[in-house]
């Protein structure tokens, strides 16, 4: 960044992982500018020869950066938490949180501090720049939040939203990423069963999904409208259509993100 600022990711997984890639391939850091930590650093081996620091850690890696993204299981915050807090400082740290389920108060609680706090949710997209994420801060907050919405933007769409709803946004957002990539492969099973070699079914099924998520992100049509140019008395895509609600497609889609709200809901509270 601009600044010169350094950023740690406390707690690399997948979505650790996925973020610190995301930010190299936008250049908006360089690899050395971004700290990694993980319990057990040694499966960060590979990040650590793309030029990352590595380690286990948290309070060294806080002290040496900036900007703070908080990414263990709900159910590790606290520890972490504990961990960092005599590292921080309020007048030089910025957190952002991507742990669902654990709210800004939560976080502030638990440190005893006065740290600015951001929340976001990205999903896995971060790494080829397509997140859609969702972010929220408190009235405080405001320069953290506009700081978030840099880094989250350089690797795909954002939207400030109000804090009550970052918990549906995990289902929509951060799990859609796994329910549409289910759909995918459900259509690419589709086409080998017709006839198309796996790969071949499978580029067909995925840049077909691509370009209707583009048709309903253009913004001039709602995807009803879209759907209707395509669909014809008689024809093979309303025949389609229609044996997939059949079987229960929007129901089942409609019931899958409900489930992981709730779901996701009580992953912090489990963790008591």
């Amino acid at each position: 960044m601009s600044d010169g600022s350094r950023i740690a990711i406390l707690g690399v997984g997948n979505l650790g992982r996925a973020l610190a890639t995301g930010w190299v391939r936008a250049r908006l850091f360089t690899a050395a500018e971004i700290t990694l930590t993980r319990r057990d650093s040694t499966k960060l081996e590979e990040l650590a020869q793309s030029g990352h620091p590595v380690g286990s850690d948290n309070a060294s890696a806080v002290r040496d950066s900036h900007v703070i993204v908080l990414a263990v299981q709900p159910q590790q915050l606290r520890a972490l938490l504990e961990e960092i807090r005599g590292a921080l400082d309020a007048g030089r740290h910025r957190l952002i949180s991507v742990v669902s389920g654990v709210s800004i108060s939560q976080i502030r609680d638990a440190l005893g501090a006065t740290v600015p706090v951001v929340r976001a949710m990205p999903n896995t997209a971060v790494s080829i720049g397509e997140s859609m994420t969702c972010l929220c801060s408190d009235d405080s907050d405001s320069a953290a939040l506009a700081e978030a919405a840099e880094l989250f933007e350089a690797v795909g769409r954002t939207l400030v939203i109000e804090e009550e709803m970052m918990v549906p946004a995990t289902a929509l957002c951060a799990c859609g990423v796994a329910f549409f990539l289910r759909c995918v492969r459900a259509a690419s099973q589709g086409g080998i069963e017709i006839g198309f070699h796996p790969e071949e079914a499978l580029l067909l099924a995925a840049q077909t999904a691509k370009g209707a998520a583009a048709l309903a992100l253009k913004g001039d049509s709602h995807p009803e409208g879209e759907i209707d140019r395509v669909t014809t008395p008689r024809g093979c895509t309303i025949a389609g259509l229609n044996e997939m609600e059949h079987q229960g497609l929007s129901s089942a889609m409609i019931r899958g993100i409900t489930v992981s709200a709730k779901a996701a809901e009580g992953l912090y509270r489990s963790s008591d």
